[in-house]
């Protein structure tokens, strides 16, 4: 389990199968995004799964490029909805073009995503379409509930939970279970390897929550203090509004309720309350809990003991990163 020979083959896929096209309004976005570079973390799980069942990993570029178009796909989508200004450090698709342009080469990307799947054949495409179609299905609404927690002042921590399970962790675990599905894995392996996504997914996702409040403006490549502009229920919030009394609860509550004329002030404050109530400890904890609930999963699954220790070193080396 080379990481670096996943990445090369699947970079080469992508720049293989990213032919130019007419009209080029519509696809010079798509390229844009996608060599905008990120982590190519899902992809890297379709091929390590393929690879962990003993079958040739190639036979899982087209589901890995699938995903990883896909998940540009949602990601351009999602900055409009968010206004975002920078995605990895770069000007955003509707900033650099518009919202009309991004919007439409977004809707070609899902296509395109779908089309990748069509060289599978037989059961194993129905299988794949399947568990494509619901992922992409609960990532829209994990993304509605989002939208949904701004204008809400009662969203509870489970929620907030179900929600990034649904916009975030599904397709960690989709990609992890195609590769199962494209080696032939039993059901039951598939559906473990599933669950090692989905938690590992949300230990994923809670790192992110806490890295757009403390991370490295120079490495995390997107707005430091984003969710904190924007209002979003997130962790390390709803943590802060649990745990605060008095002063300090109305402070954070009035952060988020009314508009603010200095950003940066806001978010500066908002962070001291985070860290006052103890919330960065908790979702620090957090994220432990669902990284070893991700490597327990694994303890069943029909590989070998050393694969199973290279997805856990894996689990490890996305927990520890600062982007």
């Amino acid at each position: 389990m080379d990481l670096t020979v996943y990445r090369n083959s699947f970079l080469s896929f992508l720049k293989e199968k990213a032919t130019f096209k007419e009209p080029a309004t519509l696809y010079n976005p798509i390229h844009y995004i996608l060599e905008l570079g990120g982590k190519r973390i899902r992809p890297l799980l379709t091929l390590m799964s393929v690879d962990a069942f003993g079958k040739d990993y190639k036979q899982g570029l087209n589901a890995a490029l699938a995903v990883e178009v896909f998940h540009n796909f949602t990601l351009l989508h999602d900055d409009i909805m968010d206004d975002a200004p920078l995605r990895r450090g770069k000007a955003t698709v509707h900033e650099k073009w518009d919202v009309n342009t991004a919007i439409l080469s977004g809707d070609a990307m899902m296509i395109l995503a779908n089309q990748y799947l069509e060289v599978y054949e037989g059961d194993t495409y129905k299988k794949l379409m399947k568990l494509f179609q619901q992922t992409a299905l609960e990532v829209c609404e994990g993304q509605q509930h989002d939208m949904d927690f701004e204008n809400r002042n009662d969203v509870s921590i489970s929620e907030y939970i179900e929600m990034i399970r649904l916009k975030t962790s599904v397709l960690v675990a989709a990609a992890l279970k195609m590769g199962a599905i494209i080696a032939d894995a039993s059901e039951q392996d598939a559906e473990a390897m599933y669950q090692y996504g989905l938690n590992l997914g949300l230990a994923f996702q809670l790192q992110d929550d806490y890295l757009d409040a403390f991370g490295d403006p120079e490495t995390f490549g997107k707005q430091v203090g984003g969710d904190i502009i924007e209002n979003k229920k997130t962790f390390l919030y709803l943590k802060a509004l649990e745990n605060l009394e008095g002063d300090d609860q109305e402070q954070l509550l009035s952060l988020f309720t009314k508009p603010q004329d200095d950003l940066e002030l806001k978010v500066k404050i908002a962070k001291e309350l985070f860290i006052k109530s103890l919330a960065v400890n908790r979702i620090q904890q957090e994220i432990k809990d669902y990284t070893q609930k991700a490597f327990d999963v694994l303890k069943d699954v029909s590989i070998s003991e050393s694969t199973k220790e290279n997805l856990i070193a894996f689990g490890h080396y996305l927990m520890g990163r600062k982007v």
